[in-house]
């Protein structure tokens, strides 16, 4: 940046809000401006900013978008990510930085935790009361659910109560402290809503506006109610209580949309609002109350949500209702599941018009429900194909969304051991048909004919697919040792413990890291002495598809499939978004990721990149003790420790070192150190900083939302995508009750008497 300042425009105090285009914009709160200079450290940065908005340094953390990116927030949360941020607004005068701070309850709340949350209210004094609670339908229609469904009760906490029921939010959430004492009584949230309702002739202007109402009124009355009548032009109400005179008639204006109260009697017999029958909480007045906090605290749990509810405004949920509430409030902050699955086909066309030489398109069963997904950008396809190793890694992760699936990857290693993206698919479920359809995507994409090996699983049919349809190109499959080490432990019928099946787990990877054949031969002697039967499995795998002493590809000395550890968990992070917005956010880590490692190496100094330097360094050390003699022509005898034989003319060691990892192994070192040559010239390409540069050299770029009509003349555009048949996700609890009718209880039956209906601690047989 040559020294250049940025103006933070640092605002606090105000909230997030998501617009109809999925960005985020911040309203309210105070804003102040600071320089930030280049070599600005991040303490005094964070202690400036803590000093601007009078905060304590430890509860504040700090924010900002990447430029032409409104919707995901980065964390500066140390020097690295600082200097990042400075770089990224190179171009711009001014960066916009949002300080979120976790407030703490006054001094006099001496029975509250100060890690507690932000957003707190504490109820009036009272007394504790349970009661069933009434559900009803947030849809104008005639159906009502079972008032029985969910079971509920409400607390009314006194002034010396204590709080360990509250729940921990988000430090990060920019709200407002709402605990607080007074000598008089504090007043609970709901308490607002107890003029909604006024009497006869008050009208309103639907149905549902009246309903709305009418559940805040109960709501702030402490009281529950049930429906006569509910249709789209009329409602009657009345308290639930037996016996309470506490009714109300509305009814539609004729002519008009307007919904006006006809009749209404506001007297309760039931004891007032300390003794009630329960509390009408719908699932779309918890997504309203929630759906603020939600947006800047996008897992907000269920279990949270309930106790939140429970202290602001005196109410029981029970986790389902809690989770339904999230569910409509996630719909309308994000937009709807089902909507983003019909906007695949346009989607997928932006991808490819917004990045010419992507790849995307995707699948449907017969009934138009959604198959499969496939995403590969051109950046990444261009940097798989100039700078990274000829290594495809294979793996997929189940995502736990609305409509489950499962996320299948491509990924690569670049020059400095870092995972690289290449493709992604969401497909239905892990099948062979669907690991086979990802391959043929691949294939097309990648459109090359250069040798490629794969690290992956030996099952799930990618071994068959592989070989059909990279049948056109030298393709070796390596197979992942932690899927082999889990299926041997997992096939063995032998009583093992923990302790001699990790000792064997072991002796496997070492036996596949073993470089020569003899290695290999005496790790699979050491399974072989703890158990014959693991030593039988272990050589039925085909240890030339594993083991570095047989297999005839090049892997680099990378055995896992789950390199790219970093890049599923971007997936998981983001399964809860419509399948749209998941791609778009996983796009926009691949962005970041590409823009930020090309930053980082044009500031590179060296000829490899850096872990690369270091293990050659490490390689040189090993020299002093080494001694070189000529056999013929090019090739050396190297004595140490062993006596190797070194090629130089092939890049061959005996040891294999250098043939398994790409750089010169000591005993090279020492041959070209003594031919006065530079050890640099017989590193592999990919290793070096330029080649590093070359993998990241193109950007990814932004794809606008799916809003605009489809295009008729598309080949796609005509394609009707429906969600899959939905599954319930696990953890959902059920909705299944039991009657009285269904429970079976066991009789008592005496030891003394054998009569039944008692015990014998209870017998009078015998007294």
């Amino acid at each position: 940046m040559g020294g250049k300042k940025v103006i933070a425009i640092c605002q606090s105090g105000g909230e997030f809000e998501t617009d109809k285009d999925g960005s985020l914009s911040y309203r309210g709160g105070d804003a102040h401006a600071m320089e930030i200079e280049e070599h600005m450290k991040y303490k005094n940065f964070k202690v400036e900013v803590a000093e601007m908005f009078n905060c304590n340094l430890g509860n504040i953390s700090i924010k900002y978008f990447l430029p032409g990116n409104k919707k995901t927030l980065i964390t500066i949360s140390n020097e690295k990510d600082l200097k990042r941020m400075i770089k990224f607004h190179g171009n711009s005068d001014t960066a916009d930085i949002y300080v979120l701070t976790e407030e703490v309850a006054a001094a006099d709340v001496s029975n509250m935790p100060a890690s507690r949350s932000s957003h707190t209210t504490l109820s009036e004094s009272g007394v504790l009361v349970d009661a069933p609670l009434s559900v009803v339908e947030d849809d104008v229609d005639n159906t009502t659910q079972p008032a029985d469904l969910l079971d509920a009760s409400f607390v009314i906490l006194d002034d010396t109560a204590h709080v360990d029921d509250c729940i921990d939010l988000p430090t990060e959430m920019p709200l407002p402290l709402c605990v607080g004492f007074n000598d008089e009584k504090h007043i609970r949230a709901a308490q607002q809503w107890q003029n909604t309702i006024t009497g006869v002739g008050q009208r309103f202007n639907s149905v549902h506006e009246f309903r709305e109402a009418l559940r805040k009124y109960a709501i702030a009355h402490q009281f529950a109610f049930k429906y006569k009548k509910n249709d789209s032009h009329r409602v009657t109400v009345k308290c639930k209580a037996d016996g309470c005179p506490w009714r109300i008639h509305a009814s539609r204006l004729s002519t008009t949309q307007l919904i006006c109260i006809k009749k209404m009697n506001a007297t309760h017999t039931c004891e007032g609002a300390a003794v009630t029958t329960g509390h009408q909480a719908t699932r779309s007045w918890v997504a309203s109350i929630i759906k603020e906090k939600l947006k800047v605290y996008p897992n907000y749990k269920p279990k949270d949500i309930v106790n939140d509810i429970k202290q602001e405004y005196g109410i029981q949920l029970n986790y389902f209702q809690a989770w339904r509430g999230k569910e409509i409030a996630k719909e309308q902050l994000q937009g709807s599941y089902k909507e983003a699955y019909s906007q695949l086909p346009l989607f997928c066309e932006k991808i490819m018009e917004t990045n010419p030489g992507s790849l995307a398109t995707f699948t449907t069963k017969d009934d138009s429900s959604f198959h499969r997904l496939f995403v590969s950008f051109h950046a990444s396809l261009y940097g798989f194909q100039q700078g990274c190793r000829p290594l495809l890694f294979l793996d997929s992760v189940f995502l736990k969304s609305k409509y489950q699936g499962t996320l299948l990857a491509a990924t690569a290693a670049d020059g400095d051991d870092g995972f690289f993206p290449i493709a992604f698919a969401v497909v239905d479920v892990e099948t062979d048909d669907n690991w086979h359809w990802f391959l043929l995507q691949l294939k097309s994409a990648l459109s090359t004919a250069q040798s490629i090996t794969f690290v992956a699983d030996r099952g799930k049919g990618i071994k068959e697919s592989i070989t059909d349809i990279f049948c056109d190109v030298d393709v070796q499959h390596g197979y992942c040792i932690r899927y082999l080490s889990e299926q041997l432990i997992t096939d063995l019928t032998g009583q093992f413990s923990h302790e001699v099946k990790r000792l064997m787990v072991e002796d496997f990877y070492a036996a596949a890291f073993a470089p020569r054949p003899e290695g290999f031969q005496r790790c699979v002697e050491s399974i072989k002495n703890i158990s014959l039967e693991a030593y039988n499995w272990v050589m039925q795998s085909e240890p030339v598809h594993w083991a570095n002493a047989f297999f005839q590809g090049a892997r680099y000395n990378h055995l896992t499939a789950n390199f790219g550890e970093l890049f599923y968990s971007w997936a998981s992070d983001a399964h809860e978004l419509p399948i749209t917005q998941m791609v778009d956010a996983i796009r926009g880590k691949i962005m970041e990721l590409i823009h930020t490692r090309r930053t980082d190496s044009n500031q590179w100094l060296t000829r490899l990149t850096p872990s690369m330097e270091e293990k050659l360094e490490k390689e040189s050390l090993k020299v002093r003790s080494l001694q070189v003699l000529i056999l013929a022509g090019n090739r050396f005898e190297v004595r140490g420790e062993s006596i190797e034989v070194v090629d130089i003319d092939h890049w061959d060691c005996s040891c294999k070192g250098w043939q398994l990892t790409g750089l010169p192994c000591c005993h090279a070192i020492a041959v070209i150190s003594c031919l006065g040559r530079n050890p640099y010239d017989y590193c592999s390409r990919y290793f070096t900083a330029d080649g590093y540069r070359l993998t990241y050299s193109e950007s990814i770029h932004p794809v606008p939302n799916a809003e605009r009509p489809m295009q008729k003349d598309s080949s796609q555009s005509a394609v009707t995508v429906t969600p899959p048949p939905t599954r319930r996700p696990p953890g959902r609890p059920t909705t299944k009750r039991f009657g009285s009718q269904d429970v079976i209880k066991r009789q008592l039956q005496c030891s003394r008497c054998k009569g039944a209906g008692h015990n014998k601690s209870t017998c009078k047989e015998f007294c």
